[in-house]
């Protein structure tokens, strides 16, 4: 771990990560608003990843959206890295008080993190539109659920208990995020006496406007590129968020 850091969070008490889409790319999954993500969309789609993964795509274009998600937002192989395991650590050594996160894999939990916010859901539940029954990602990804079509690609999952429609628990372009879910990491954020943000360019709202809550001492920005906000950082590290953090 870098020096500089560990010295931070050795003179903390409250840390708390806020993580964005760097720190899941190092697990191996990309980034859908890259420009080689944003291309494949517009060939094969026609449609940018944001309008495929928007509430009324989805409603509208639920084979569509299906075919986009299934091959482009779902990784169910992939495992965390030094950077989920190193954030368990200190969560496990009473030092990180919680992870608030906009990744949607489940990344965290799988490293042995208690305490997250997922602020825009995850690909590991899904409902039910109409009975509101729960279903892991191993239904949606297997083909037998899929009622209607020959490609298992491109249908869509249905229900077995009352043949609705599978969506799922992400929060999609056009949707609220949940106020619980942002209540307790507002809260977080603004009781903690270090912030780490890493693996995002704080470009993304309303997410990214939640380092305002930030009322402590040390604020530290773990990017490869530059942020808006790093002139209001107390420490800067434009490297790997894995390697800084292992």
């Amino acid at each position: 771990m870098d020096s500089r850091l560990k010295d931070l969070i050795q003179k903390s008490k409250r840390v708390v990560f806020f993580g964005g889409a760097g720190v899941s790319t190092e697990s191996g999954i990309p980034d859908f608003r890259s420009e080689d993500g944003l291309y494949s969309a517009k060939t094969k789609y026609g449609h940018s990843p944001e309008e495929i993964l928007s509430r009324s795509f989805f409603m509208n274009h639920t084979e569509i959206f299906y075919d986009y998600y299934k091959n482009n937002m779902l990784y169910p192989d992939v495992r965390p890295n030094k950077a989920h395991y190193a954030l368990a650590k200190l969560e496990e050594q009473g030092k990180l008080k919680a992870v608030v996160t906009q990744n949607i894999d489940g990344l965290h939990q799988m490293a042995g993190s208690k305490k997250v916010f997922e602020l825009h859901g995850s690909v590991l539940r899904n409902h039910c539109m109409r009975c509101h029954a729960s279903y892991d990602i191993d239904y949606i990804l297997n083909p037998e659920n899929c009622k209607n079509g020959d490609n298992p690609d491109s249908c869509v999952p249905k229900c077995i208990r009352c043949g609705g429609i599978i969506k799922p628990d992400v929060v999609l372009y056009g949707e609220p995020l949940d106020q619980e879910v942002m209540g307790g990491a507002i809260e977080a954020i603004a009781n903690a006496d270090l912030l780490i943000v890493g693996g995002t360019s704080l470009v993304v709202y309303p997410a990214a406007g939640l380092i305002n809550y930030f009322n402590g001492d040390n604020l530290v920005l773990i990017n490869k590129s530059e942020t808006l906000y790093d002139n209001r950082a107390n420490l800067v590290i434009h490297d790997s968020i894995g390697e800084v953090l292992g």
